[in-house]
């Protein structure tokens, strides 16, 4: 484990860039940055498509470590290059901006109130060449749609058992339980989701670090004291289907909490802009979410 790299986790100001978009939902990514459907005719060329526009973000100016402490890629991202380097390499080498990798395989079908992490048969391969990678972290989704006690129950456990076998691996998971902003009973599943973490938390052994992605709580403040766990090196939250504008607001009265915004980090950015307006678009997105992260 990069010492220097936890370190920067741990104390540093900014939030982290989430570029994981996977195989099912790049296509809707493609789509809101002005490429189609058909601008592409198979997998790879769809892959290639979005590894231009990655590759155009973080080699933005604007795309820098005085602002964004890491960056989570996608297993076809980090297996891809950037002016001749890995892209982890590239980030750190040349951007000093930590790299992460997705590592779920997707959302099992919903039961019990919770969609829990497919199977992931090729995990501990996938860890070896992310360690190979120099990979600092991981990260991986579950999502609460209902206040079901049994199914978050579940949803934490899976959630902890595969972290610690990451944690094993020489990596730091980034646990992400997501909870729907949109349930009807969402701060009963906030509060559910909040007493598994601490138990969960309780039963690691001394020396194991993590970071939690969690929802922007409904109750401002509100996973503060988690914060201040030993084993947790940081909590950083998901936009959650939040426009930029209101997921910045919401994040702004959480102090301590910073962001990991996928979607609203890329509000506004285009395949046809100049790289002038490109980069003043994501200077200006990048610096209203690293405002929101340092209150």
């Amino acid at each position: 484990m990069n010492e220097q790299q936890l370190e920067r986790m741990r104390t540093g100001k900014g939030f982290v860039a989430a570029l994981d978009q996977s195989g099912g939902s790049t296509p809707k990514a493609l789509l809101q940055y002005g490429v189609a459907e058909d601008a592409y005719t198979d997998e790879e060329g769809m892959f290639t498509a979005v590894h231009t526009m990655r590759t155009r973000i973080i080699q933005s100016p604007a795309f820098d470590s005085d602002h964004i402490l890491g960056a989570i890629l996608f297993e076809n991202t980090m297996d891809r290059e950037i002016d001749g380097k890995s892209t982890a390499d590239y980030l750190w080498e040349d951007k000093g901006i930590v790299p992460f990798l997705k590592v779920d395989q997707g959302l099992d079908v919903e039961k019990n109130g919770v969609q829990l992490m497919k199977p992931m048969p090729k995990l501990d391969d996938l860890l070896a060449r992310a360690a190979d990678k120099r990979i600092f972290g991981t990260k991986m989704r579950s999502v609460i749609h209902e206040a079901n006690p049994g199914g978050i129950k579940q949803v934490a456990e899976q959630q902890f058992e595969v972290g610690k076998r990451i944690f094993a691996a020489g990596l730091i998971p980034i646990i992400e339980p997501e909870v729907n902003i949109l349930s009807e009973d969402r701060e009963e599943s906030e509060r559910i989701l909040k007493e598994e973490i601490i138990q969960q938390l309780a039963k690691l052994d001394p020396d194991v670090r993590i970071m939690l992605k969690l929802s922007i709580p409904s109750k401002d403040g509100f996973y503060s004291d988690l914060m201040q766990d030993s084993h947790v090196v940081r909590v950083v939250a998901l936009s959650g289907g939040y426009p930029q504008k209101e997921a910045n607001e919401h994040l702004a009265r959480n102090p301590g909490l910073i962001a990991s915004f996928s979607r609203a980090l890329a509000e506004g950015l285009s395949f046809g802009q100049t790289e002038a307006d490109f980069n003043e678009t994501l200077k200006r997105s990048i610096e209203s979410i690293y405002s929101a992260s340092i209150t």
